[in-house]
């Protein structure tokens, strides 16, 4: 099973502050960890949401919308994409990581949905389409 594992935003990484040099070291080894396991596939840090845009849907119109956003207990600092056999081993992992952030702060981790989560409504076109697609981007 392959889940997304969410660090949460806090106002220290909405504001920008950089981690410290421990805390860089300490989840450098923690990433070592999971990439000796076979469970990391990838991880990455984000800029504060002061750097993104939304993009807002209704119909045909779009809207661009800059950042910062609220509700920075909402906002995804990081990812880790972790393939794991099941969700108690990705709980296992997430309480080994060192907290991601100075002081208090959360970790979300949610499946991926896989191609037999879409039953009846993934056709064999489409399933191959997805196949070729996942291929290509593979490389």
């Amino acid at each position: 099973m392959r889940v997304m594992v969410l660090v949460k935003a806090t106002e220290d990484s909405e504001a920008g502050l950089m981690p410290s040099t421990e805390l860089l070291a300490a989840m450098g080894r923690f990433n070592q960890e999971l990439a000796e396991a076979g469970i990391l596939l990838a991880g990455e840090g984000l800029h504060p949401s002061s750097k993104g845009k939304r993009v807002a849907f209704d119909g045909a119109s779009r809207t661009v919308i800059d950042g910062p956003f609220g509700a920075t207990g909402e906002l995804v600092a990081g990812f880790w994409l972790w393939q794991v056999k099941d969700m108690e081993e990705a709980l296992a992992w997430a309480k080994r990581c060192p907290n991601p952030m100075p002081g208090p702060s959360e970790i979300e981790i949610r499946p991926l949905f896989e191609m037999a989560d879409f039953g009846a409504a993934l056709t064999p076109e489409i399933a191959a389409a997805e196949a070729r697609l996942r291929d290509q981007v593979a490389g």
